[in-house]
């Protein structure tokens, strides 16, 4: 893969939940249109959700549906590489192999570590590492083992997500200092996107649509499902004669993002001069929705279905990667004296 004249993007999904219409504005779609400019590697982090998931039965679901959601949104196996992070073993010995060549200072810093010490302290806990997993703790290295093992040149994150690259860089830099003259690895650098609306949606209460605020919209809803969501979005209580401001209400704002441009300036007129009730607006708002991802769940579901071809795609996707693992893992060893 590194010797692809395009340079490697990488991509990681971690299957914490069910996908909602967030993560496809958001993450999904800037992520595959990446693939365009490069040579685009896009992974399933499910050791990563062992962090927070204990139910297997959970992970396993989860799992199949983070790899169905983005297979159904056009992601192409053919075309670029696609896999879970419990195929790769290589992973997992370079996990360690990084691990002693990380300090553990570097660690300390780390955003969810620092953020999990401040809530104990905030909770007035005496042992603020209370509740704190190892593998919380070493999360930074594994996944800077997920960019430097597929050498990867760029990761597209958000802003949150900005210093795992960072600790990438920093851990390839150390492991390169010390090995250099036998083998170095590629320093990544991020793409972050801009934070217009472009890449944000708001969710059901108007903040930005997220798990963590309970308050998304599933992607793949059925449509009755779907209906009740879209009804409990909190509106103004202006009758349906008098005029509104269409702004000011996130129904509108999501119909802006998935209607058509007819619909969404017949509502608008409609707002603005009163006569069309927030009720009604709802209505188109799951009407489009349903147009627009309809062909999308039949494909997601499809793939979500016992013996389909998803698991395939997967071991599929898997020898594609090992292809760069395996080599590169053999050139850490032989530069480290191993094997």
């Amino acid at each position: 893969m590194s010797s692809t004249a395009r340079k490697v993007s990488l991509t990681g999904i971690k299957p914490t939940g069910e996908p909602h219409l967030g993560n496809y504005i958001g993450a999904i779609l800037p992520a595959l249109s990446l693939a365009d400019s490069y040579e685009s590697v896009y992974f399933i982090a499910d050791y990563h959700a062992l962090t927070t998931i204990r139910d297997r039965d959970l992970l396993r679901h989860y799992t199949r549906s983070v790899a169905a959601s983005w297979l159904a949104a056009g992601l192409d196996p053919d075309r670029t590489t696609f896999y879970r992070q419990s195929d790769i073993p290589e992973t997992f010995e370079l996990t360690w192999v990084l691990s002693c060549v990380t300090g553990k200072g570097l660690m300390n810093r780390a955003h969810a570590y620092k953020a999990f010490r401040d809530r104990n302290r905030e909770a007035g806990k005496e042992d603020l590492d209370a509740g704190v997993n190892m593998g919380l703790f070493n999360y930074p290295v594994l996944m800077a083992v997920d960019i430097l093992l597929m050498d990867a040149d760029v990761v597209p994150v958000g802003r949150d997500q900005l210093q795992h690259v960072e600790y990438a860089a920093d851990i390839a830099g150390a492991f390169n200092a010390l090995y250099g003259d036998r083998f170095s690895f590629k320093v990544p650098k991020p793409i972050v996107p801009d934070e217009g609306s472009a890449h944000t949606l708001p969710g059901t209460d108007g903040r930005k649509m997220s798990k963590s605020y309970g308050n998304t919209i599933p992607l793949f809803a059925a449509d009755a499902a779907l209906r009740k969501v879209i009804r409990r979005i909190p509106t103004d209580s202006v009758p349906v004669e008098a005029p509104k401001d269409p702004d000011s209400a996130v129904v509108f704002t999501l119909l802006e993002r998935f209607g058509t441009p007819d619909v969404v300036a017949e509502t608008r007129a409609g707002l603005v001069a009163g006569g069309v009730g927030w009720g009604e607006v709802k209505a188109r708002l799951t009407d489009a929705l349903i147009a627009r991802f309809a062909p999308l769940r039949e494909r997601y579901e499809t793939l979500m279905a016992p013996g389909s071809e998803l698991d395939d795609l997967l071991v599929h996707g898997a020898d594609k990667a090992r292809k760069q693992t395996r080599p590169l893992l053999e050139q850490v060893r032989d530069a480290i004296g191993i094997g």
